[in-house]
């Protein structure tokens, strides 16, 4: 059985790390500086990495292969599957007008976009995670942030950030389930130190979210409500993995989350314009 080894690049740590880097330094020239199309950068990515396996880290050519090829695979199933499908509810609500119906119902949370991207980004993200995974919650929050008038760049980076914490324990805390798989150490006490230290981090999500949105602005203006969402999320993500169970973590931080979001901003505040 192939064993990888840690130190293959002249028995250092740091070249080996070095190399490993490359096939996404690859990803990002090819995108940022060849200006190559996405399917081009990745195959380019994915030539890279396969070269470096069988190369320097001795995998057998078949394993490599078949490696890459899982890889390619899973990419495609379910990851593009899903941001396919999102882009064409996308592309079908603008064309049948029904964009505008889901306007006015995401602005019934509140007329506060940036309180808005908060619920929904971080919150229903959270609770899209928990019960799906697989690239669903920034999909689906995307093109509910795109409803709300965001620009694609803003709304898909909104997503993202809001999915960095919910991502942690995945749909029914199944990164915490594959880890415990892989290390033979217990899921409960897996979870429970995922519970610890997530949290730290969920704090100040939203205060993130406020500077992608609105920069400083929507800090000074939104600090109060953006720490106790962020706090809530928190407590209710900590209490759960530590004394329930890390598969319901990201669905009780997600509804203590939005409760205390909406109970503090329940007085309605002027509409904030998104900039470009």
């Amino acid at each position: 059985m192939y064993q990888q080894p840690l130190q293959p690049v002249a028995g250092s740590l740091a070249l080996s790390a070095a190399c490993a880097a490359l096939p996404l330094l690859t990803l990002f020239l090819l995108l940022g500086v060849v200006r190559a199309r996405a399917w081009v950068a990745a195959f380019g990515a994915l030539a890279v990495a396969v070269v470096l396996a069988w190369a320097l880290w001795r995998m057998p050519l078949a394993q490599t292969l078949l490696a890459a090829g899982q890889g390619a695979t899973f990419a495609l199933f379910p990851l593009v599957w899903t941001f396919g499908t999102a882009i064409w509810i996308y592309r079908m609500t603008v064309h049948t007008g029904h964009f505008d119906t889901l306007r006015r119902g995401f602005a019934r949370i509140s007329d506060d976009r940036r309180v808005q991207a908060m619920v929904i980004a971080f919150c229903f993200g959270s609770l899209l995670e928990a019960l799906a995974g697989q690239g669903t919650p920034v999909a689906v929050t995307t093109v509910m942030l795109l409803a709300l008038g965001f620009t694609p760049v803003r709304a898909a980076t909104v997503a993202l950030v809001a999915n960095t914490v919910p991502a942690a324990f995945g749909p029914l805390g199944l990164p915490i389930t594959t880890l415990a798989g892989v290390t033979g150490l217990p899921a409960t006490e897996l979870g429970m130190m995922a519970g610890r230290q997530v949290p730290v981090v969920a704090v100040v999500v939203p205060l993130v979210l406020l500077v992608v949105v609105d920069g400083r602005r929507g800090v000074r203006e939104l600090w109060r409500p953006a720490l106790a969402c962020g706090a809530a999320f928190a407590l209710a993500q900590f209490a759960t993995a530590n004394f329930l169970t890390a598969a319901l973590a990201d669905i009780a931080a997600a509804f203590a989350g939005a409760g205390v979001l909406l109970l503090v901003t329940r007085r309605a505040r002027r509409p904030v314009p998104v900039p470009a």
